[in-house]
């Protein structure tokens, strides 16, 4: 990908993450392991915060970046207690919502490169038991 055409373009930019976000919160918010979590004042700053990061990563607005600073996703994540079950529930989820999604909507290659980024950063999110580096 360069700067011209990057991947956040490519599925159709915003409304693209917003729906992928909305659709994985909309499971957390009902889910027993990773849903208690998040604070249930703040459902709609959790949102933003990762369509930002989803959207600045993949090429979109650096609007995380603007908002929060550099991302530091392990260091913002170490207060919670992430095992490797909340890992794969997490990816669950985001699978689920990834699934909503067309192959015209999005590509298999780029749901692939989505997947790989996915699941790359939810292992490295693990901050308790065995797998905790």
């Amino acid at each position: 990908m360069d700067n011209e055409h990057t991947l956040y373009d490519a599925v159709g930019g915003e409304p693209f993450f917003r729906r992928l976000v909305d659709g994985f919160y909309t499971q957390v918010k009902r889910d027993d392991l990773i849903g208690p979590m998040y604070p249930d004042d703040d459902w709609e700053g959790a949102q933003n915060r990762l369509r930002w990061f989803l959207a600045q990563y993949w090429g979109g607005p650096r609007t995380y970046q603007e908002q929060r600073g550099n991302p530091m996703l392990r260091r913002r994540h170490f207060p919670f207690p992430i095992g490797e079950a909340e890992a794969d529930r997490w990816l669950e989820l985001m699978g689920n919502s990834m699934e909503q999604f067309s192959d015209d909507e999005l590509p298999p290659a780029y749901r692939a490169q989505m997947w790989n980024h996915m699941q790359r950063v939810a292992y490295m999110m693990i901050n308790q038991g065995p797998r905790a580096y």
